[in-house]
Parts: structure tokens; C-alpha cells; sequence
């Protein structure tokens, strides 16, 4: 089984090869290794994953019909969470599929190019997601510190700004790092030892001097990756003083705050574990290990978290399922 299928979609972005390394020639494919090289502890990763996936992609792409469905549910705040629903069904998309091919299959093979096209989508939905967390945690310190005047600060134009925003930033920035892996060299061992094409396991792997990468990954991707972070710890900073003055109600709001904070906390901890540290410091399994928490577990978890525990998202549910059986049983 050959990942992402023809290599001919893979190479729209990525006009450029690898240049050669002294004594050496080109990698043409690169070989997964994923988690473990253990014939008996593959069926279990496989239906762990297997799982993970189909409720993250359930979940998801629920929310997606239920906010496009119900009419309760055109407000911006709903419209930021199908955004990011969107962005986790792409993101889940791009790294589960191959590895649960690479699992039950003989061949752990993808060629360079495909490697690097699953490199770029993958910054691209992840900063995505992260630039969209950002926005809504500012949606909620609107709502909740200035909520008289929510309707023209935080109304459908702007958030569909700020998203195209948030696109436009994660495209730009992907397109940066993809192109300066395309630079180095590959030869010699073409192990990653990763379940997909990773920027860290790239760059151990190369030939050529990466400080130029290491170097953009700590200045460029601190602000674009930790600048978010910043913004959404002030925002809900802010939230929780404005909370603590409320008479009633804080209990609700710091159950839903608490359980954003969680996310943000986990989703952004793996992903500076994983990224700001040098390569030289680099571990493999640590690596994967984090990789599976921003890439699978927080993508998944996100429409429970922030979505289906919302009343009005369950009353939304609840009303399309019985539309559902009004119809199946009047026919």
C-alpha cells in the first residue's frame, strides 16, 4: 500500500530536490519505523489507533454537521469551534491513516516527496489549530470581560477574517520550513524513527549543517507557535478576574475555562517538548510519544472538551436525533 497514493498531488508545492552530500547520493524514500518493531504488539497499536482515529473523526465532523444544521448555533463562538473542527479532521487525517497502513503492512516506505508534502500539510493544520485556539480564547475574553459589546467586536465578518488570518499565517509558515528541509541533504540511512515526516527526526537525518533550521525554529517558530500562548494565558487571565467579580455563575465558568486551560496546556507542553529543544538532544521515542498527544489525543479529544458538554450543542444533538427517528418512523 503505497501512502497518499500517487506521488503526482504531492509535488505541488515542493518544486525543489535534495542536493547531494559529498560521497553520497540522493535518499529517494524514507522508511517508518513507528513505534515498535514487535510483530505481537502491532495488532494492539493498530486498535488503539484505529479507535483513537474513528472517535476523533466521529467527533469532529459531528460538530461540523451539527453548528452548519441548527440554527441556535450561527454565533461566532460556534463558528470558530466548526472551524476548528474542520482543522482536526485534516490534522488527524494527514499522519493516522499512513501510520495505521505502515502497522498492518510489510512495506514502511514513503517517497521524499510525499514525505515532504506530509510534512507541509502537517505544520499546516497544526499551526492552524493552534492560531484557532488562540482566536477563541479571545472570543471568550470578549464574551465574558466586555460582553456589551461582543456582537460588533467578535460578529461573523471578523471571525471569518481571522480565520482566513489564521490559514493564510500556518500556510506561510509551513511553506518556509518545508522549503529549508528541501535544502539539506539526505544520504546513507533513510530510518526515521517516527510514524510520519517530522521536522526533528528530518533534520538528525540530513547530512548537511541544519543551523540555519534549529535557528528558524527557536526565533520564527517561538513567535508564531509561542506568541498564541502568550495571548491565550493574558486572555484567560483576564477571564478569571472578570469571573471572580461575578455573584453567580462561577462555578460553570471556571469548569469550561478549566477544561480549555487543560487542552491548551497539554496541546502546547508536546509540542514545546517536542520542537524547542535542540536536535542535538533529540530523542526518538521521547518524540513520537509527544507527537501522538498534539497529533491524535488533543485533535480527538477537542469536539468533547469544548463542544458536546455545551448545552446548547447537546440540545442541538439531541434534536437532529429525533428528527432522525420522527422521520424513519413516519416512513
Amino acid at each position: 500500500m503505497k501512502p497518499f497514493g500517487s506521488c503526482q498531488l504531492c509535488v505541488v508545492f515542493l518544486a525543489a530536490g535534495p542536493m547531494d552530500c559529498e560521497n553520497g547520493t540522493d535518499i529517494v524514500e524514507f522508511v517508518l519505523l513507528g513505534f515498535s518493531a514487535q510483530p505481537k504488539e502491532q495488532p494492539l497499536l493498530f486498535l488503539i489507533f484505529l479507535l483513537m482515529y474513528g472517535a476523533g473523526l466521529l467527533g469532529n465532523i459531528m460538530m461540523i454537521i451539527l453548528i452548519s444544521l441548527d440554527a441556535r448555533l450561527q454565533t461566532p463562538m460556534y463558528f470558530l469551534l466548526r472551524s476548528l473542527s474542520v482543522v482536526d479532521v485534516g490534522f488527524l487525517s494527514v499522519t493516522v491513516p499512513q501510520m495505521l497502513a505502515h502497522i498492518i503492512s510489510s512495506s514502511k516506505t514513503i517517497p521524499f516527496y510525499c514525505c515532504m508534502a506530509q510534512f507541509f500539510f502537517f505544520c499546516v493544520f497544526g499551526v492552524t489549530d493552534l492560531l484557532i485556539v488562540s482566536v477563541m480564547a479571545l472570543d471568550r475574553y470578549v464574551a465574558i470581560c466586555n460582553p456589551l459589546h461582543y456582537t460588533t467586536v467578535m460578529n461573523q465578518k471578523v471571525c471569518g477574517h481571522l480565520v482566513a488570518g489564521c490559514w493564510i499565517v500556518s500556510t506561510l509558515h509551513s511553506m518556509l520550513h518545508a522549503s529549508l528541509l528541501l535544502r539539506l541533504s539526505y544520504r546513507g540511512d533513510n530510518h526515521l524513527f517516527h510514524y510520519f515526516c517530522d521536522h526533528q527526526p528530518l533534520l538528525q537525518l540530513s547530512c548537511s549543517d541544519t543551523s540555519i533550521n534549529e535557528a528558524l525554529i527557536f526565533f520564527e517558530g517561538s513567535v508564531v507557535l509561542l506568541g498564541p500562548c502568550v495571548l491565550i494565558f493574558l486572555t484567560y487571565v483576564r477571564i478569571v478576574v472578570a469571573v471572580m467579580k461575578l455573584s453567580s455563575g462561577r462555578r460553570k465558568a471556571f469548569s469550561t475555562c478549566g477544561s480549555h486551560l487543560t487542552m491548551v496546556t497539554l496541546f502546547y507542553g508536546a509540542i514545546i517538548a517536542a520542537y524547542f529543544l535542540p536536535t542535538s538532544s533529540y530523542s526518538s521515542h521521547r518524540g513520537a510519544v509527544f507527537a501522538v498527544v498534539y497529533t491524535v489525543i488533543t485533535p480527538m479529544s477537542n469536539p468533547y472538551i469544548y463542544s458536546l458538554r455545551n448545552k446548547d450543542v447537546k440540545e442541538a444533538l439531541w434534536g437532529l436525533l429525533g428528527k432522525r427517528v420522527f422521520f424513519q418512523q413516519s416512513s
